[in-house]
């Protein structure tokens, strides 16, 4: 499998997904979202889909550690990095952005975050993965590639530059 990642072109998956998120918008009628990435993937893709469809709002960026359901079992992440959003959210389109979608767990944090800034209009969510198996019924919107993995293999998007997909065990 890991040799399957390493041919996934994601700069060409990026440019897809920036298409896409345009024709919806035009359907949708949104002509100026706010964009969010969560840290640490999401905000790397966030950056390059926010410069791609030339976006005139500051890109914001949000921490999910403190929101995190399981935050009792797995402790405080060392790396928790402050939220910074940019504008306010009340009333806005929002375009969410996450590298990995699995069980929804970082999606839901990630939305009880944004909720606390404010009450959007819209949140639309983009991924560069869908791994499936969701534990929470939540999907994205605008989908990079979709992997089928076993429950014991973990994705992860490495980066910053280049940007690259690995896979290993739990």
């Amino acid at each position: 499998m890991d040799t399957e990642l390493k041919a996934i072109d994601i700069d060409a998956i990026i440019n897809t997904m920036a298409d896409e998120l345009a024709q919806m918008m035009e359907r949708k009628q949104i002509v100026e979202p706010l964009m969010i990435g969560v840290h640490t993937g999401g905000l790397w893709v966030a950056e390059k889909l926010h410069q791609k469809l030339g976006l005139n709002k500051p890109l914001g960026e949000i921490d999910i550690s403190f929101y995190r359901d399981d935050f009792s079992r797995i402790g405080l992440n060392p790396q928790v990095k402050p939220s910074n959003i940019p504008a306010k959210v009340e009333n806005e389109h929002i375009i969410l952005v996450d590298d990995v979608l699995y069980t929804g767990r970082t999606i839901r944090a990630a939305l009880n975050e944004i909720f606390d800034y404010g009450r959007p209009d819209s949140v639309t969510l983009a991924v560069l993965v869908d791994r499936g198996a969701r534990e929470l019924p939540l999907h994205a919107d605008i989908v990079g590639v979709k992997l089928d993995l076993l429950p014991e293999k973990q994705v992860k998007l490495i980066g910053p530059a280049p940007l690259a997909l690995e896979t290993n065990r739990n």
